[in-house]
């Protein structure tokens, strides 16, 4: 029996990658997004029994129903891939508007939390017990940028939550870990091309990876027995800035 996987901002960039990864490794994918046309395409691109489920992380009803549908269709869930993540705009903390703080909090922070907490609950029991579950926390998890107040806080949110849930699911054969993603080449690093502020005030234009990389490293946590487990990774382009940004 195939196992199954959820996936969220899985309608393009990283997400519709790795979905199309793991497909292709055996695994039916539930393709989680907003954009209906966006997820439906690339289920149909994943083939099989994947399927596209329209979930907002942000709204816990919309979360509940994501895993209800997945619990009624499939039965269990072997792996949840939290993806989804939203960016603020690059500008000075005090200028930063509370909506695009907020929104940042909503989908970083509690989506990841609304998910994992649904997939505990089904994970816990469903027969086999247990299940993995996949962060991506990146590397301003780890260090931040300039200007990033919002995104660098949740993603260090997602760190804590990331150890927490890791401890807490180790007696229901629940294992969760953690991908730091930097720079992967997807619509999200299009700022990159323009060139990024740096640390000591200029504008770099910074290298870029193939996210296949990133689904490819997903792919490797998941293929793991459930006895072990990556609670860290990180996958960047070798010629990034990172340590201290510059």
């Amino acid at each position: 029996m195939s196992q199954i996987a959820v996936i969220t901002g899985a309608g393009r960039g990283v997400g519709r990658i790795t979905a199309i990864t793991l497909a292709k490794k055996g695994w039916t994918v539930v393709v989680a997004g907003r954009d209906k046309s966006a997820i439906d395409a690339v289920a149909k691109e994943a083939g099989g029994a994947s399927v596209g489920i329209v979930c907002d992380v942000s709204n816990p009803d919309s979360v509940k129903s994501l895993f209800d549908q997945v619990k009624t269709t499939f039965g269990r869930i072997d792996l949840l891939f939290n993806n989804a993540g939203v960016v603020a705009p690059g500008i000075a903390l005090e200028d930063l508007r509370i909506e695009d703080w907020r929104k940042v909090v909503d989908v970083n922070i509690s989506g990841v939390f609304y998910c994992t907490q649904q997939a505990f609950a089904l994970m816990k029991t469903q027969s086999p017990q247990g299940g993995r579950i996949i962060n991506n926390g990146s590397i301003s998890a780890q260090i931040p940028r300039l200007n990033s107040s919002a995104y660098t806080a949740s993603k260090h949110a997602v760190t804590g939550l990331t150890k927490s849930a890791a401890l807490d699911g180790r007696p229901f054969d629940i294992a969760v870990g953690q991908i730091d993603i930097g720079n992967a080449n997807t619509d999200m690093a299009e700022p990159m091309r323009a060139g990024t502020l740096q640390a000591n005030g200029t504008k770099v234009v910074e290298p870029t990876m193939d996210p296949q990389n990133v689904a490819d490293a997903v792919a490797f946590m998941a293929s793991l027995p459930l006895s072990s487990n990556v609670p860290f990774i990180t996958v960047m382009a070798t010629k990034m800035p990172f340590g201290g940004r510059g």
